[in-house]
């Protein structure tokens, strides 16, 4: 198998852990295991919460692909390790690092998608029990949220002038 293929097989795999993980997040976090993601709703002030438990749920498949794909000879399975260990690496940005700043590293970006993407993860957080939720996913962001900050950009910039 040649090596342009693995690299798709990893980009595959990163775009698709989207609707893997906006599923999960949905019927899995806000389902069954919602005593392990509640406390994200609900901080209760400590570094870590329980909902951190979810990283080694995704990690432990990405690492299991990756070291007996490399082991084995089985480079499509360690292709799609390496693609959800960039898609975890892209969640831990986004989500921790942006959205919610637990590192306070980008604190005050004023980029339309960073805009976008904490404002469609604030009206995630307005529920603060497991049902009636809204914006599942992480990476991509429904029109609507686009267009509710285009909109207040736009009233920004005339208020402005």
């Amino acid at each position: 198998m040649h090596w342009s293929l693995w690299i798709l097989i990893t980009l595959g795999t990163f775009f698709a852990m989207e609707g893997i993980t906006w599923a999960t997040h949905k019927y899995v976090m806000h389902g069954f295991l919602w005593y392990l993601h509640e406390d994200h709703h609900n901080p209760r002030g400590h570094v870590f919460e329980k909902n951190d438990a979810f990283f080694l749920i995704f990690a432990i498949p990405s690492w299991l692909c990756i070291m007996l794909g490399l082991q084995n000879g089985v480079y499509w399975a360690a292709a799609i390790g390496f693609g959800i260990a960039m898609y975890g690496f892209a969640y831990f940005l986004v989500h921790d690092v942006i959205i919610h700043q637990r590192f306070k590293w980008f604190t005050r970006s004023n980029n339309i998608y960073v805009r976008t993407i904490r404002w469609a993860h604030k009206m995630h957080h307005k529920h603060i029990g497991k049902e009636d939720g809204e914006s599942f996913g992480m990476l991509y962001v429904a029109k609507t949220y686009w267009d509710k900050v285009r909109s207040d950009r736009q009233r920004q910039q005339a208020s402005k002038a």
